[in-house]
């Protein structure tokens, strides 16, 4: 392949393993921001999905989307729904940071003796303008391709200290729309003082997080930069196993790395001394770091506030309004943010949203659910959420999607109550087996094996009365499981 050509495949490597603490309560550890739909109808993750799929002028190759065990099936739903086939989904046993989730892609894509062009995105970003996204990805890979370690610069519109910034040097000779430039040197986050001056100097850019090169010349700078975290995810791979949809890696192999981002352990080190080309990308992005940020790139009324769901904005201005589950109300406010969902509400300061993290790290130090999971849980089968619960008893809503099935199961201490109130079940208890319809119920002893299906072409809904001395999630035992979950 000529140096100076676009190899004929691009594969987008999507890091999808944040955990979105700022965006809380909508974002929780067991659900992050990467699977809201905060832009649109699709979410964070499906936007990034399809942004570059259909490429007018690149060959794309199914996407390798990287995140830990707890979300695989989440990601396989969200690109199952938005169309998108995936190449595989790389599963990290323990998080090191994005250098070797990035390295042992890398070498997961050359083990068929391919190169592609990797163009590594996180999961969780808004870009309003997908036409100036791929326009830039195009003069990327055209960089890329004859070697260069390429990275996408935005253009600024504010003097913002929560971004790093990359220092301009040289504009790069040829017909490059937008421009690309040799990058000076990668600068932390600034004061404001400094930010300020960045900005109206002008030659600064901020630095999404986006980068695009070879497989081979990632593998090879950092095997020189970084060779613990290149020997680790090598043995990663090796001795890895591809379990259905999944890649699993090797986890002592993966332990043993250690845990550094991409821009520490290799960008910064290659743009001290000339080595990485930035093209300006200037396409509405956003990180979406805060609810600050997302009232900012939001379509706000004519008083200044953003709302979804059932609001009610008297006399208020400059807020963010979200309610998910009952009517919110506002009189006289100013530069609020309120989100309402089933079991937390949060008000703050619109100036503050960027310490809702220490409302999390409460939550963690009081060992409170509310920091991980939402009311409504997702399973590879479905959704089931609580609708009421007392002493000894909790009642669940069940949703099991066409075709999906339950494991076959038993607890040791609760016995449990179900009712038909939408579609089809197909119910295995002990020796048993037999079909429910609408309004009709079954019940399941303590101790029975028992399994539920949906063999119909809808969902299937059951309302679930659990009895017992003991309710937890834990009290599972499963002898055999579609999804190959323990």
């Amino acid at each position: 392949m000529s140096t100076n050509a676009v190899p004929a495949t691009v594969l987008p490597v999507i890091l999808a393993g944040g955990g979105g603490t700022r965006l809380w309560p909508l974002s929780r550890g067991h659900y992050p921001k990467q699977f809201l739909a905060l832009g649109g109808e699709e979410s964070l993750l499906q936007q990034t999905l399809t942004r570059v799929a259909a490429h007018p002028s690149l060959t794309v190759a199914a996407p390798l989307v990287v995140c830990n065990e707890e979300h695989r099936f989440l990601v396989a739903e969200q690109a199952r729904l938005a169309g998108v086939a995936l190449d595989t989904i790389l599963l990290e046993p323990v998080g090191r940071n994005t250098a070797p989730a990035l390295s042992a892609a890398a070498r997961l894509a050359v083990r068929t003796g391919d190169d592609p062009l990797i163009l590594m995105m996180p999961s969780d970003h808004l870009i309003a303008d997908r036409d100036a996204f791929q326009r830039a990805v195009s003069v990327g890979a055209t960089l890329a391709a004859r070697g260069d370690v390429v990275t996408f610069g935005i253009v600024p519109t504010r003097a913002e200290t929560g971004y790093g910034y990359i220092e301009l040097g040289d504009e790069e000779a040829g017909e490059h729309r937008p421009a690309a430039f040799v990058v000076r040197a990668f600068k932390e986050k600034p004061d404001q003082d400094t930010a300020r001056r960045y900005v109206d100097g002008g030659g600064y850019l901020w630095n999404a997080g986006i980068f695009m090169m070879r497989a081979s010349t990632w593998l090879a700078h950092a095997e020189r930069l970084c060779p613990e975290i290149t020997s680790a995810a090598t043995a990663a791979v090796n001795g890895g196993r591809q379990d259905g949809d999944f890649f699993r890696l090797d986890v002592a192999a993966f332990e043993a790395s250690p845990s550094d981002s991409i821009d520490y352990a290799v960008m910064e080190p290659l743009g001290a001394i000339g080595q990485v080309r930035v093209v300006s990308l200037d396409a509405g992005w956003s990180d979406v770091g805060s609810w600050g940020s997302l009232w900012e790139v939001s379509r706000q009324d004519g008083d200044g506030n953003v709302t979804r769901g059932d609001v009610c904005a008297l006399d208020s201005r400059g807020n963010l309004l979200f309610a998910e589950h009952r009517l919110l109300a506002t009189l006289g406010c100013e530069d609020l943010v309120v989100v309402e969902t089933a079991d937390a509400v949060l008000v703050a300061d619109k100036g503050r949203t960027q310490d809702v993290k220490a409302v999390v790290d409460w939550l963690t130090r009081q060992n409170r659910d509310e920091r991980l999971a939402h009311r409504r849980v997702y399973r590879p089968w479905g959704t089931y959420e609580g609708v009421d619960g007392g002493d000894r008893f909790q009642v669940k809503r069940i949703v099991v999607k066409p075709g999906a099935s339950l494991s076959l199961q038993m607890h040791h201490h609760r016995a449990e109550h179900w009712i038909v109130v939408k579609g089809t079940a197909r119910v295995t208890r002990n020796e048993e087996v037999f079909l429910l319809s609408e309004n009709q119920s079954t019940y399941i002893p303590l101790g029975a094996t028992h399994r539920l299906e949906n063999p119909g072409a809808i969902p299937l809904e059951i309302i679930e009365v659990q009895s017992g001395p003991y309710l937890g999630e834990d009290d599972i035992v499963r002898f055999e499981d579609k999804y190959r979950r323990a």
